[in-house]
């Protein structure tokens, strides 16, 4: 009979350490462990508590549905991945998937593998102008597609915007006119917004325990984007 399974919060950059250490998958749970006889090994990764859901001060109804969402030029490359100890990444990704019951909350579908549709964290930001903040509100589950057509800028940039226009269209039954006008109206904001330097606040964050860390340097933040995308899914 297996020994008790003791929890860990393993980042997906680690999990080929973690496994190499003793560390086992549970695919029900969708998480690692360690056995009594490993867990001196994996120590540095015991499983903190669980992260409260909502994050206290959250609004889960802020933000809802599928919409462009582009994010100002001065917080390019940062999000709560990159300004977050790696383990409370870990638990937060954890929490926003699993209250999502591991489904989109913006179209509704599951994760799935032979589709390279996975399930993604994003942010939801609102934009306090005279102060120049920009306030995490709450964290969202999104699936690959939806978190595409949410950054159509980055999805011009990847080569993939006519397939995120198309998933934006059939999402929201929009016409290919309606479309166009709501990202044209997205990208007149953007470029508003773009003209400040916004300071983030994440308040939220901080208030459920969760250890922040500074906004990375500008000239590291595209590099520490494609490092850590793989961190923002569920595996």
């Amino acid at each position: 009979m297996e020994s008790e399974r003791l929890w860990l919060d393993v980042p997906f950059a680690k999990k080929d350490e973690a496994k190499a250490l003793g560390a086992r998958w549970d695919p029900q749970a969708r998480r690692w462990y360690a056995t009594q006889a490993t867990m001196t090994a994996l120590q540095r990764w015991a499983a903190l508590p669980d992260i409260p859901t909502p994050l206290p001060g959250e609004d889960r109804t802020f933000g809802g549905g599928l919409f462009v969402d582009l994010v100002p030029t001065s917080c390019w490359f940062t999000n709560v991945r990159s300004c977050v100890e790696q383990r409370d990444w870990e638990r937060l990704r954890r929490m926003v998937v699993g209250r999502a019951a591991r489904r989109c909350e913006a179209c509704g579908r599951g994760p799935a593998t032979a589709e390279r549709r996975w399930l993604e964290v994003h942010e939801r930001w609102a934009y306090v102008e005279e102060a120049a903040v920009q306030v995490l509100r709450r964290l969202i589950c999104l699936c690959t597609s939806c978190h595409s057509a949410t950054h159509m800028g980055l999805a011009g940039l990847q080569g993939i915007d006519a397939e995120a226009k198309a998933h934006l269209t059939a999402v929201n039954q929009w016409t290919p006119d309606q479309v166009e006008e709501h990202i044209a109206a997205a990208f007149d904001l953007f470029a508003r917004r773009s003209r400040k330097q916004w300071r983030l606040d994440l308040a939220i964050l901080a208030s459920a325990g969760v250890t922040l860390a500074p906004p990375p340097d500008p000239r590291r933040r595209r590099a520490i984007a494609s490092e850590t995308l793989a961190d923002s899914r569920e595996r």
